[in-house]
């Protein structure tokens, strides 16, 4: 590729101010402040400039405004990069568009030079962050700063139907800097605390596109597992233009992650990825988890043993940080600032040697409901699904069929059951209320003899 006269990776000259703030202040346009230079961004020209051409090879055409936009970076940015392509002759100007902002295209070596750039990394997105701010952020943003009280946990979960002793259980484990194992029988409601903990968190973090590191991108923001934040607009080129309002464009702004990954988890999951197609890197779960929570569902399920998973997490278990490489042999250390959850329906004893069990901190057992919340649940979940059902007929369900067959009062029931009864209502075209009959015909659908 072509030599370019550019800086050398500035990512040592990164602002530390923003770390001796005060973090219950901090907002998004202090932790990451917008760059006004290229020098601010911590990037290497080199790195933006091929960035920059591939954009262009694939808008064809372009403004710097189109390009602001893409890269996520300011248009006085964007012409400083432009003016060093030109001098290169990477890129020609073409006929102004009607509103008068010139347009862009590649010249003949420029198409050559951005060919070469994509063999060599095909990543095409906003402008990555320099690893050293993204460690910062991140570290900054720990949910560690969030107190976790008995009062936010009862207002949180006023209409969950856990018990009093199990929400007390789950609170202080949340305040430790320890993994959490939770077990229990299959259906007592695990999974559904676990994909309801985030509840307890009301504050946004900000996930950047892609992360940096010795001129290499890997990209972290996932739409799949990062949720954009209410006051989250896509940025507009006039927006990337005032250079006074909001945080970098090259982060997002998302709730706190919440991932989950059940018996799909295999080790290199775990690891860095390198997509041979799209030549792109891929971060790790638990990286993209990062200011969140991580659940692995049924533990004991997946292709890699507890054993090898508990190997694989000592350090970041025991020291909050996390030691990863790329395939080209770079290695790196991120910040392992998430909660781990870990859900079982196996005896903890069965997957682990007392000494992982050990590092776990909290091991806390999932019970069935008391006939009481179990009864809540279920006239919650009638006045759900627009369902009348009398005391009766809630009785009869419990002396007929539970205390009969013996099945315990599992917080999955009342939600599959009624739906049962939903579908027979709908089918049949039936008065919308719960009767003998309709129980009867959704249990023996629901269960097997």
């Amino acid at each position: 590729m072509t030599a370019i006269s550019a800086d050398t990776n500035n990512n040592q000259n990164i602002s530390t101010s923003i770390e001796c703030a005060n973090l219950l202040s901090l907002t998004p346009d202090k932790l990451a402040r917008r760059p006004t230079t290229i020098e601010e961004t911590g990037l290497s020209t080199q790195l933006l400039i091929q960035l920059l051409i591939k954009h262009i090879q694939e808008l064809n055409i372009a403004t710097i405004r189109d390009l602001s936009a893409a890269l996520a970076l300011s248009g006085g940015i964007v012409q400083s990069l432009m003016d060093i392509a030109k001098d290169l002759s990477w890129i020609e100007n073409k006929q102004s568009a009607s509103n008068g902002q010139m347009r862009y295209a590649l010249s003949g070596v420029g198409e050559k030079e951005a060919e070469l750039a994509f063999s060599h990394n095909g990543y095409v997105g906003p402008a990555p962050v320099p690893l050293i701010q993204y460690v910062s952020v991140v570290t900054q943003q720990t949910s560690r700063h969030t107190q976790i009280t008995k009062q936010r946990m009862n207002a949180t979960f006023k209409d969950l139907m856990f018990s009093e002793e199990l929400t007390s259980a789950i609170g202080p484990a949340l305040n430790s800097t320890k993994p959490i194992l939770i077990y229990g029988k299959p259906g007592v409601g695990k999974s559904y605390l676990c994909r309801n903990l985030n509840k307890l968190f009301k504050d946004d973090v900000l996930i950047p596109s892609a992360i940096e590191i010795n001129n290499n991108i890997i990209q972290v923001y996932d739409p799949q597992v990062h949720d954009l934040a209410d006051c989250t607009s896509s940025e507009d080129s006039e927006t990337l233009f005032n250079l006074d309002q909001g945080h970098d464009p090259r982060w997002y702004l998302c709730h706190r992650p919440l991932l989950v990954t059940g018996g799909e988890l295999t080790e290199s999951m775990l690891e860095v990825n390198f997509d041979p197609t799209s030549k792109t890197y891929k971060a790790p779960l638990q990286m993209k988890a990062n200011n969140g929570i991580l659940l692995l569902d049924d533990l004991g399920r997946q292709k890699i043993t507890p054993v090898e998973l508990f190997n694989r997490w000592i350090i970041p278990l025991e020291e909050r940080r996390d030691f990863l490489f790329l395939p080209n042999g770079v290695h790196f250390e991120i910040p392992f600032e998430l909660i781990l959850l870990f859900s079982t329906n196996l005896e903890p004893a069965a997957l682990v040697d007392e000494a992982f069990l050990r590092r776990l901190g909290y091991k806390i057992e999932f019970n069935p409901l008391t006939l009481s919340n179990y009864q809540t649940l279920w006239f919650n979940v009638c006045a759900d699904l627009k369902l009348s059902c009398t005391t009766e007929t809630f009785n009869y369900l419990i002396n007929t069929h539970h205390l009969v067959t013996k099945k315990p009062f599992l917080p999955c029931f009342p939600s599959d059951l009624l739906s049962i009864v939903s579908d027979q209502i709908k089918f049949n075209e039936l008065e919308p209320e719960v009767d003998n009959q309709l129980i009867d015909t959704a249990w023996k659908h629901y269960f097997v003899s």
